[in-house]
């Protein structure tokens, strides 16, 4: 017999780099709780599956008593979790920021941060129980985590701040067997970057389109990091679409 399948967690897992990293997740044989708000959306990612065996739970990442009963699904399904890809979030209308409604603000940080802490501190609860104990958390950062956009701040804000979650469960996560890394995509080809394709604000003031990825390749690379046996570890991994304008100024 060969070794059990791992167990893995991915959110936003309905659209996008969500779909792509369960996909890819699902197709190395893991096991995988797909969740996100859209039990639909879910249901159409499970559908595409071609390995794996698969759960589809319907949670709102900012709900923190929704997150532990889908950590609980999870377990009482699978027996453990090995994986958490952390992926959920939202982004915010491109408007100057005098002009952002501080209901969205409230609903970028709601999800984007607050949302990842809760995963990750349900992640961190199951992980140091289970024999044997640890596993394995990747949090969803984004080129933002390094850069910003025009007109982008509450999504920048929070991506920054993920890198701070990261880095502190981190170190937190070493006395329990528990890597926590990150990975920074910028202009894969999903939904939420459709308008990049017809133009896009620039840091000069001009609006140019920008070259987009097929997003499979951040599936790819999510798989890559979540192989990784235990006593490895990519803290912070940055995939983009090659020539998109972000290195170098412009």
């Amino acid at each position: 017999m060969g070794a059990p399948s791992k167990v893995a967690i991915v959110t936003g897992a309905g659209t996008g780099v969500g779909r792509a990293a369960a996909l890819a997740l699902l197709k190395a044989c893991y096991h995988v709780t797909l969740t996100g708000r859209r039990i639909d959306k879910l249901n159409e990612t499970a559908a595409l599956a071609v390995a794996g065996e698969s759960l589809s739970v319907a949670t709102d990442v900012s709900d923190v008593e929704q997150v532990h009963a889908m950590f609980d699904q999870t377990v009482a399904h699978f027996g453990r979790v090995d994986v958490v890809f952390n992926n959920a979030g939202r982004g915010a209308p491109v408007v100057p920021l005098d002009e952002l409604d501080p209901a969205i603000w409230r609903e970028v940080v709601d999800i984007n941060l607050s949302g990842m802490f809760y995963c990750l501190q349900a992640a961190f609860r199951v992980m140091k129980a289970q024999q044997p104990m640890g596993g394995r958390i990747i949090n969803n950062g984004s080129v933002s985590a390094h850069a910003p956009r025009p007109f982008s701040i509450p999504y920048t804000a929070t991506k920054h701040a993920v890198t701070g979650l990261t880095k502190s469960a981190a170190l937190d996560g070493r006395a329990h067997n528990i890597a926590v890394g990150q990975i920074d995509i910028g202009n894969a080809a999903t939904p939420m970057t459709e308008r990049m394709s017809t133009g896009v604000p620039q840091a000069n003031g001009d609006i140019k389109e920008e070259p987009l990825m097929n997003v499979d390749h951040v599936g790819d690379a999510v798989l890559q990091m979540a192989d990784l046996p235990l006593d490895a570890n990519i803290l912070n991994m940055s995939i983009m679409a090659t020539k998109m304008p972000w290195i170098g100024r412009g």
